[in-house]
């Protein structure tokens, strides 16, 4: 029998080439913006449940993607919105701290009371203080070398900010492009799961939706919870702009232990108003608040979905962060839970099923 000539081993070969050839360039083309479609289709793996139940209920929405548009405007307030709050504190104080640091630079900045009254170091923290920051001399050095040290990083910050405004556009158009057709790309998506790697790719891709949605279950809302909990208490203890560092330590939680950071410049904040006590107090609070949510409630909302144990949950997310920033705490815990199940299905000889 005569091979047809689609299949002859010479002309499979040349084929296979040429797509793997295609597909380089493509990825190569594309490597600035890989990340932007990333987070696109995590946000769009994200909002899945909630995007269908307003599709179900209200069908007119889909007519001319208005649904899509009010999904991509909305994930765009909930980033702009606490941004501009954020650059609207930072100008409100920036003509404090522009005459502090001009009364620092000429009068020096007197050894605070709560320096002398730490319980462990109070002489090596004043002697510090009093050779580098007491006297108008030494106060000046100081300053000029921090004014120098934001001047070298200031060019380097201003054009990655541009970059990363540059992704988070690209994010959302493809976010909406994806909620507008994605009655055609996921179909697509099965055929060409299918076609590649069999049955085994619905599977994966079952897994990568529950790790995804885990985490950010587990991450997020999470997170959240806990920058809630933290502003109320920075309010009570009286840290200045309590709402704001609730934010940014919402933010922070996001990455496990990533909160201690902002529980300790509260902290700080509050020795500097001499209120040790307070400080103490938010500390212990914090380590608390971090304490059962990494490792009660985070491993069981993440674990839980994919059957991941805590162990790879958390090695996940931090190798996740290592390799790819942010985008990691989603991509690394995904990537665990697809290699846990082809484990188990290696180890079991059948496949899961994935719930």
């Amino acid at each position: 029998m005569t091979s047809e000539p689609d299949q002859l081993p010479g002309k499979k070969i040349a084929k296979a080439v040429l797509v793997a050839a295609v597909v380089l360039l493509g990825l190569w083309i594309l490597h600035d913006f890989i990340a932007a479609l990333a987070w696109a289709a995590i946000l769009w793996v994200a909002t899945g449940p909630a995007y269908a139940r307003i599709r179900h209920h209200y069908p007119r929405l889909e007519r001319g993607a208005v649904l899509a548009s009010l999904f991509t405007l909305t994930f765009a307030l909930v980033v702009i919105v606490p941004l501009a709050i954020g650059i609207a504190e930072a100008a409100r104080e920036s003509s404090d701290a522009a005459a502090w640091l001009a009364q620092a630079r000429t009068q020096g900045v007197p050894v605070p009371d709560w320096i002398r009254d730490l319980p462990v170091g109070a002489r090596q923290a004043t002697g510090w203080w009093q050779a580098h920051l007491a006297t108008p001399g030494s106060s000046e050095m100081e300053i000029s070398r921090l004014f120098a040290l934001a001047s070298a990083h200031s060019r380097t910050l201003g054009g990655e900010l541009v970059h990363r405004a540059m992704i988070f556009g690209i994010t959302l158009l493809a976010l909406f492009f994806i909620l507008k057709d994605q009655e055609i790309l996921v179909p697509q998506v099965r055929i060409a799961s299918a076609k590649l790697i069999g049955s085994t790719g619905e599977r994966v891709a079952a897994q990568v939706v529950l790790s995804i949605r885990g985490t950010v279950n587990g991450l997020v809302f999470v997170g959240l919870g806990e920058g809630a909990i933290m502003a109320l208490l920075y309010w009570i203890a009286g840290v200045p702009h309590p709402f704001l560092l609730g934010l940014l330590t919402a933010v922070a939680a996001m990455i496990p232990f990533g909160a201690v950071l902002m529980f300790a410049i509260a902290a700080f904040l509050l020795l500097i108003q001499g209120q040790l006590a307070w400080a103490i107090a938010i500390v212990v609070a914090g380590l608390v608040v971090v304490g059962i949510a990494d490792h009660f409630v985070r491993p069981a909302l993440i674990g839980g979905a994919t059957r991941l144990p805590f162990l790879w949950v958390l090695l996940g997310i931090l190798g996740g962060v290592a390799t790819f920033g942010l985008l990691g705490l989603f991509v690394g815990p995904a990537v665990m839970a697809v290699l846990l199940l082809l484990w188990r299905e290696l180890v079991l000889g059948r496949a899961e099923t994935v719930a």
